[in-house]
């Protein structure tokens, strides 16, 4: 499974009355939206993984990223002798 991390402010942790968290702008259109359409990816786990931008700039999607560190670790499997 993936990681989750979930914050929670601790001044409101405690707290019995709901905090006014609406913060959507008129805006916003979520006509277009699609409830759920992560649902079962996200229930599988999830990694969130934030890349300097010196470093976002060499990939394109996360596809390219993959890519790499799969190449990276196979090259670390064959280098580098496993520990007992």
């Amino acid at each position: 499974m993936g990681i989750r991390i979930i914050s929670v402010k601790r001044e409101n942790a405690m707290s019995q009355e709901p905090e006014d968290d609406n913060d959507l702008q008129p805006e916003y259109d979520f006509s277009g939206a699609v409830r759920g359409k992560y649902y079962e990816r996200y229930q599988q786990g999830t990694n969130v993984v934030l890349l300097d931008p010196d470093v976002a700039q060499t990939f394109k999607d996360s596809e390219s990223v993959n890519r790499a560190l799969r190449l990276l670790v196979d090259l670390a499997r064959h280098e580098v002798p496993e520990r007992r």
